[in-house]
């Protein structure tokens, strides 16, 4: 159950032979890569759920997943999760499947022109999406009266930031955000990725001027005094760049903690390692400063797995 990753280099090398229709029409729509449908539904892997229908203040019907916390164990809390730029629903389980076992109910949101969502994803519209979840929990007689937090991947941690900025009212709601992969600038790992190819490297400081970043979270995450944030970020990610993660981090004002992971893009919950990290951090974020102990402990699969001692892995906290 692994996140679909969709690149943004797919779409961004299109503009080689479609660049003056996206300057004609603009191009907030580089951001978004959905697939409609839904391939399967958490019954498939045995996990409780209830398929809502959420509808934004601009009409528009959404398609949500809640998966109540695990029958027998105590509600710790509820997560709202906002997942990535690519795929639906189905391809994020992966990210917040394992939480309801752990107490913690959650909901999933596909935005407009995701899944099974009407209409067409674009800025600022999106926005509308991320308040209708919200205003949903809001009225949610299950979710009254126990903390709320926020996991926000890749673009979902993106929106998330830039939407909390602007509504402090919701921001008090939570008690914790958790962000992980996020890009700190559309607009930088649009360049990134256009740098990748041959092809399209030649192009990439004009084009990728055509990725709109007026949005993007690092115009906005000063603005989050608070509550405490948790950045993941993998050492190895090609499509959000390390050094773009940092630099989120390094903008947000404390309390904060950064945990650099190993790992593809957004498949840190594929190791039970950083899901006890998340859960220890849910359990008191005020207090928590990271985990050396597992934050020693790196990815084995793969290449570029590094000794148990690697500095790389050690968490930093403010």
């Amino acid at each position: 159950m692994k996140p679909i990753t969709r690149t943004f280099s797919k779409r961004l090398r299109a503009l080689a032979v479609a660049s003056a229709l996206m300057l004609a029409s603009g191009c907030s729509s580089l951001l978004f890569y959905p697939e409609p449908g839904q391939a399967f539904t958490p019954e498939r892997a045995h996990i409780a759920w209830k398929d809502l229908t959420l509808t934004t203040a601009d009409g528009v019907r959404l398609n949500a997943w809640w998966l109540p916390a695990k029958a027998g164990v105590a509600v710790k809390g509820t997560v709202l999760h906002l997942h990535g730029n690519g795929g639906n629903l189905p391809g994020h389980l992966g990210g917040s499947y394992w939480l309801p076992e752990q107490g913690y109910q959650v909901l999933m949101l596909d935005y407009r022109g995701y899944g099974l969502s009407a209409g067409t994803p674009s800025l600022p519209a999106v926005y509308e999406d991320v308040a209708a979840a919200l205003a949903w929990l809001d009225q949610a007689p299950e979710v009254q009266g126990k903390p709320r937090y926020l996991l926000g991947q890749s673009l979902g941690g993106a929106l998330a930031i830039h939407y909390l900025a602007a509504h402090p009212e919701q921001r008090r709601r939570f008690t914790a955000l958790v962000f992980d992969g996020v890009p700190a600038s559309y607009r930088d790992v649009g360049r990134y990725a256009l740098g990748t190819s041959w092809l399209t490297w030649p192009l990439q400081v004009p084009l990728a001027w055509l990725v709109p970043d007026g949005d993007s979270a690092i115009n906005s995450i000063a603005q989050l005094d608070s509550p405490p944030k948790l950045f993941f970020h993998s050492i190895d990610d090609t499509l959000v760049p390390l050094d773009n993660g940092i630099r989120l981090y390094q903008q947000a004002p404390p309390p904060r903690v950064l945990q650099l992971t190993r790992g593809g893009h957004v498949q840190t919950f594929a190791d039970p390692n950083w899901r006890e990290v998340m859960l220890r951090f849910l359990d008191d974020p005020k207090r928590f400063n990271g985990l050396r102990r597992l934050a020693e402990i790196p990815v084995t699969e793969g290449p570029q797995a590094e000794p148990s001692n690697s500095p790389h892995e050690t968490p930093r906290n403010e």
